[in-house]
């Protein structure tokens, strides 16, 4: 593509050199630069892309986009511009031609639900006979590929990118996990959504945005700006009408995109009413203004509820047909790393889950404490570099409802494992919760209590083996992630196999 047509709609301060030729490929890392290639600096929040301009100049790039001072030398054309990340997206629709204008392209952000939703959503458009593409936490997938997720949202470049594959490869709806990161750092500004849904907001990512009125602002930001200026014609806001937030939302998002609500405490477009929720499922009845409809689902407890409605409101908002919504809730077995069950009849009733919040650890033990026959055993951990401030907070929510809460490490990364859990336990020590050494606890112990087992596969490993048939155990935090960050090291694990393993040793009587 020629620079001039490539530099569409970005308005450069100035431009140093030969401002003519074509432009190969773009890249925002310097090792995958190539021939007249063009170079975007984006000052990082680890690292400073002009540091890697020479770098990319020795590997071939023949243009450099800039926003710090850079003299080019000869031969290189150097393009100053405000904003680095912000022009990246727009370089990007140019260079791909805009392939989320030729795509139905929906939105699903907020804390908790994000990824079910997308899973859930995926499931009903399918039933209808669409080709779906999906970009999330889990994985990015379309007609039966599986490309692995550095991001939950792909940066703004590899956005464009992945949409004009999937464009080209015949996909009609693309449904995108939007993270609060994704929105701040301008990933999808350039994007035209039909669609935005809203989940939920609770205490997430304050190590980045610092406060929640911010971490709200930054949603908002998506519906108040990314949402209408897609140039879409129909474009629609569904929001969980029970949340404070989505309230919020609602009040103060004036834009003139149609907004639809669901929830069930409080009057929204789509309820559910009655709903039966038990291990085996959800069985519910959705009501909205001009119709009624009922869905049985196997996922389980009320949270899955409130998705299963923000799916079926988003689906009933894009006209799809009631019985492709039935037929698609009912499909969705399950979702990898949300609230998973990976245990058999007899078996304790073991749940994997990505809960990393104390919002969402609460939810998760309170609702299965419902089908609860005897005793709750949580295994959880925080992750280091991470917020440090919800680290009481879900010490205090583990030990609270459950029977017995396991404290473990998570992703440590460069912190202490150790440290972690002191500040975990600060949150548990506030409701006096006893503490109890590993060796004493076995399979009658019935008093409400807590220990510490800083290595999660001893830890996985101890609470099945503590818990008979009547009980539930939930392994909270890392979900669908096979790896285990320890220092700066991605080492394999996954939560699923290690609890598997464990079970199998109870059953062959080869218990530890």
């Amino acid at each position: 593509m020629h620079i001039r047509d490539l530099l569409n709609n970005v308005e450069p301060l100035h431009i140093a050199g030969n401002y003519s030729g074509n432009v190969s490929a773009i890249c925002y890392d310097s090792r995958l630069c190539e021939k007249n290639s063009l170079f975007v600096a984006i000052p990082g929040l680890k690292v400073d892309g002009h540091n890697y301009i020479p770098e990319a100049v020795a590997r071939g790039a023949r243009f450099i986009v800039h926003e710090r001072d850079y003299s080019p030398p000869s031969g290189i054309t150097a393009i100053r511009v405000t904003d680095c990340r912000r022009v990246l997206g727009n370089l990007g629709r140019n260079f791909y031609k805009d392939p989320s204008a030729r795509l139905c392209l929906i939105g699903v952000t907020g804390t908790n639900g994000k990824t079910t939703i997308t899973y859930l959503l995926e499931s009903i458009l399918k039933a209808a006979g669409f080709k779906v593409g999906v970009l999330g936490t889990v994985n990015y997938r379309f007609n039966e590929k599986v490309l692995p997720a550095p991001n939950t949202t792909p940066e703004s470049h590899e956005m464009q990118r992945i949409l004009r594959i999937m464009a080209d490869a015949g996909i009609t709806h693309v449904i995108a996990e939007v993270a609060s990161h994704a929105v701040d750092l301008r990933r999808v500004d350039d994007c035209s959504f039909d669609m935005g849904i809203f989940t939920n907001l609770s205490r997430d990512h304050l190590d980045y945005h610092g406060t929640m009125e911010n971490y709200f602002f930054t949603k908002k930001r998506f519906f108040d700006d990314i949402l209408p200026s897609g140039g879409k014609h129909r474009k629609f806001m569904i929001l969980n009408g029970d949340d404070p937030w989505g309230q919020k939302l609602l009040r103060e998002v004036r834009t003139g995109v149609p907004s639809q609500t669901f929830g069930i405490e409080n009057r929204c477009d789509m309820t559910a009413d009655p709903f039966a929720l038990s291990l085996e499922g959800i069985k519910a009845c959705l009501r909205t203004e001009g119709s009624t409809f009922r869905v049985n689902s196997p996922l389980i407890g009320k949270f899955n509820l409130y998705n299963i409605l923000a799916a079926a409101m988003a689906a009933v908002s894009l006209n799809i047909p009631e019985k492709f919504i039935r037929t698609g809730i009912a499909k969705l077995k399950k979702v990898p790393g949300r609230l998973e069950k990976i245990s058999k009849s007899d078996e304790p009733a073991v749940f994997i889950d990505y809960a990393h919040t104390d919002d969402a650890l609460r939810k998760v033990i309170q609702n299965l404490s419902a089908f609860r026959r005897r005793k709750i055993v949580t295994v959880f951990g925080c992750g280091g570099d991470r917020d440090r401030g919800k680290r009481p907070l879900m010490g205090k929510a583990a030990v609270s409802f459950s029977d017995m809460a396991i404290v473990t490490s998570d992703n440590p990364r460069t912190e202490n494992p150790l440290a972690i859990i002191g500040e975990i336990e600060k949150g548990i020590r506030e409701i006096a919760v006893k503490k109890v050494s590993p060796e004493t606890l076995n399979k009658e112990s019935n008093e409400k209590a807590y220990t510490v087992i800083p290595d999660r596969k001893r830890a996985i490993e101890h609470a099945v083996f503590l818990a008979d048939p009547s009980d539930i155990v939930i392994i909270a935090g890392k979900g669908h992630e096979n790896y285990q960050i320890i220092g700066d090291r991605r080492i394999p694990f996954d939560d699923r196999k290690i609890a598997k393993k464990a079970l199998k040793d109870v059953r062959s009587g080869e218990v530890k």
